[in-house]
């Protein structure tokens, strides 16, 4: 099984609408389908959008992504469609996500800074810009944070994992049901 890596830019051919929860309503339907239909085809990776275009960073089993590629090329939620980056993957680097999605954030007007770019427009990217941005997508999947409209981070929770606040609440919780039923056994 050969694995490959692409990255590519286009822009939204939509009018973006109000955010709802931290994502624009029609980037909200392209994550949804893109997580269910990367899962089947166990393509990884990550999606950013913002001032009207989005940046996609894919790895997984070469068919498989060259399939999704040409879906994703002809969706007519976006255009001008540019291969940013296209070659063979030794291992995966991506893992854990189907699509993993960092809203505009600070992390990302500081990369756009660095380089004196005033709007998010990866068509004109660098390859070093290009695997910047790679990397700034991995680090977000990695810490396990969601990056979100400049403000606090955000973790979101492990499938199966408990914050350190509500385990505390829970261990307290049934450190106090035991001392009630024991109580209770002793009036009977």
């Amino acid at each position: 099984m050969a694995l490959m890596r692409l990255a590519y830019a286009s822009e939204a051919t939509f009018e973006a609408q109000p955010v709802e929860k931290g994502v624009e309503p029609h980037v909200a339907r392209i994550l949804m389908a893109s997580r269910r239909n990367n899962g089947k085809s166990q393509l990884v990776g990550g999606l950013y959008y913002g001032d009207d275009h989005f940046f996609q960073y894919l790895e997984g089993e070469e068919e498989a992504l060259r399939r999704t590629y040409e879906r994703i090329a002809c969706d007519d939620r976006h255009c001008n469609v540019r291969t940013l980056l296209e070659e063979p993957l030794a291992e995966h680097t991506f893992t854990n996500w189907s699509m993993k999605y960092v809203p505009t954030s600070a992390d990302v007007r500081r990369l756009l800074g660095k380089h004196g770019m005033q709007r998010f427009n990866p068509t004109d990217f660098s390859r070093e810009q290009c695997e910047e941005m790679i990397g700034l997508i991995r680090r977000s999947s990695q810490d396990q944070k969601l990056v979100n409209h400049d403000g606090p981070v955000r973790t979101e929770a492990t499938p199966g994992a408990l914050s350190p606040v509500i385990r505390t609440g829970l261990i307290v919780a049934a450190v106090c049901l035991i001392g009630a039923l024991a109580f209770t056994a002793t009036l009977l």
